[in-house]
């Protein structure tokens, strides 16, 4: 994972749920592959037709909350957004996105300084640069970290036991 990164903004509102992140419609598809043009859907159909990799979402507060659905973060992943900065995430999302190496970044007073398409930058674990204004935020702990560089829990796992896996 890259120390610092920089990216476009999308921003959303306070209490996206699941739902919103992934319609329960289209979780019968094949695959996440197949999902993700419906990520969004109900809030902003043409979303994911407009992020390029690296971009960054930035939302209030309560962020994936809604039903446990593993797949959010897993579309949101897909999209290859590099993190969500929110001013907080409902507590199963919050560890679902950890678990499939999405970063996640708690911060209450960014969404009040940018504006959609704007860029900002990241340096994890220590602050988020937007727009003049520096915000510190806080470093994850070494254990979210190991999983998060290892791309998801199960990678994590598998590289702490030496075991090799071929994409």
């Amino acid at each position: 994972m890259k120390k610092t990164f920089t990216g476009r903004v999308f921003v959303l509102g306070d209490d996206i749920d699941t739902d919103i992140i992934i319609p329960t419609e289209y979780l019968a598809l094949p695959s996440v592959e197949d999902m993700k043009q419906y990520g969004f859907y109900p809030l902003r159909p043409e979303l994911p037709g407009l992020i390029r990799e690296g971009d960054i979402l930035v939302a209030g507060k309560n962020f994936g909350c809604g039903s446990s659905r593993e797949q959010a973060p897993e579309i949101i992943k897909a999209l290859k957004v590099s993190c969500v900065i929110a001013g907080s995430y409902a507590r199963i999302f919050f560890r679902n996105a950890i678990n499939n190496g999405l970063l996640l970044i708690e911060n209450d007073q960014i969404q009040e300084y940018v504006k959609e398409g704007d860029s900002i930058t990241v340096t994890v674990g220590e602050k988020i640069e937007a727009g003049g204004r520096v915000f510190p935020i806080p470093a994850l702990p070494d254990d979210l970290m190991e999983i998060l560089e290892a791309g998801g829990l199960v990678k994590a796992m598998q590289k702490r036991n030496g075991i090799a896996r071929e994409e």
